[in-house]
């Protein structure tokens, strides 16, 4: 088998249903009680977002994202919007996990990013949400990011690189890996396997310095949500990824 047969074969086995019949949907009538209660009025739109929006999901990743819309007339702080979703979900059974800037619950089975953001005016899609890890609010618009990554030619390459990340158990942010392989991507072409391993290159020689910016907002400075450290960690996994003698040594 071709490796780029090999890298196929897993990418179908990975498939995710994101069309308007896909069962995952069903998440969002099932959660809409919690989040209305807690919304309080407040609530714009609940949209998918995230992987799931943009076709870079795989079906042993988090099923769906779903991004919180609240009215710019909600006065209270960032910080506290995020909490008390989080309470909210813990007080409706939901075991919620905090993430970055959204809170995981599980829903009949699926795995769901949720995401509070606060819609800075009514005329764009700009919104601020709370980066828990940097204790701070920032600016951004994911729609401008599911168009930005949906179309950018390279949602197969990010899919075998977000597969790799988990099978590594790698601290990679989705969205600084569809930034980062557009990145390495960029003027590059090849088979899929070529271009996977144009990425893994780029993870091991590039990467540790390599300033990531936010597209809908360039003060949104995407690489400071790893340490050096961190860094460098994925910088030596790809390192060993590169050394690998065959592909099933890197994914399965």
């Amino acid at each position: 088998m071709s490796a780029d047969q090999y890298l196929l074969n897993i990418l179908a086995r990975e498939h995710v249903d994101n069309g308007l019949a896909s069962p995952v949907r069903g998440v969002q009538a099932a959660l809409a009680p919690a989040l209305n209660a807690w919304g309080n009025g407040y609530i714009v739109a609940v949209h998918p977002s995230g992987s799931f929006a943009k076709g870079t999901a795989n079906r042993s990743g988090t099923d769906i994202d779903l991004f919180i819309s609240l009215g710019e007339t909600l006065a209270d702080p960032m910080k506290q919007i995020y909490d008390t979703l989080f309470t909210q979900m813990t007080q409706r059974g939901f075991n919620p996990k905090r993430q970055n800037v959204s809170i995981n619950v599980r829903v009949n089975g699926y795995s769901v990013d949720l995401v509070p953001a606060r819609r800075q005016n009514g005329h764009s899609h700009d919104h601020t949400l709370y980066r828990r890890k940097a204790d701070t609010w920032t600016k951004t618009n994911v729609i401008t990011h599911i168009n930005h990554v949906a179309h950018s030619g390279c949602v197969n390459e990010v899919r075998i690189i977000k597969l790799w990340r988990n099978q590594k158990g790698l601290d990679f942010p989705s969205f600084y890996i569809e930034l980062t392989a557009m990145a390495a991507l960029a003027g590059r072409y090849g088979t899929l396997s070529q271009r996977v391993w144009i990425i893994l290159e780029y993870l091991r020689d590039r990467f540790p310095n390599a300033r990531v910016v936010d597209p809908a907002n360039t003060n949104n400075v995407i690489s400071d949500d790893l340490t050096a450290q961190e860094r460098a960690r994925i910088s030596a996994a790809a390192r060993t990824a590169l050394a690998a003698t065959d592909w099933s040594q890197i994914v399965t």
